[in-house]
């Protein structure tokens, strides 16, 4: 299998789970650039930095470096991961843990999801 086109669909898939998540908007990024203005997938969970890994045999330290590297400023790193037929794993950093926390509660309460 190709491992670019695996990746690509893993970019679909991730943003895919997004959307049923309740972030309408996700999509892929634009990969090619590589640069802060392009994370794999975006317009997901406000605020972060999303690498995308669809692999069997995940290096998740080098995944998170990179995440880390690519994101921009005030942004959170995660890596969102999988293997076949498995489901997402999230990784963050536990200094941005809380904040990523509170990115994922903000985004609810603003399409309107928080409880009474």
């Amino acid at each position: 299998m190709n491992s670019r086109a695996k990746g690509q669909r893993g970019e679909r898939d991730w943003a895919a789970t997004l959307r049923n998540l309740g972030f309408p908007d996700a999509r892929r990024g634009v990969q090619y650039q590589g640069t802060p203005g392009s994370p794999d997938v975006v317009a997901g969970i406000p605020d972060t930095h999303c690498e995308v890994k669809r692999t069997e045999k995940l290096r998740i330290y080098a995944a998170m470096n990179q995440a880390e590297a690519e994101a921009g400023p005030g942004e959170i790193p995660y890596v969102a991961h999988r293997r076949n037929n498995t489901d997402w794993l999230v990784t963050v950093p536990v200094s941005y843990l809380l904040d990523f926390c509170h990115a994922v509660a903000c985004a609810d309460r603003l399409a309107g999801k928080e409880e009474p």
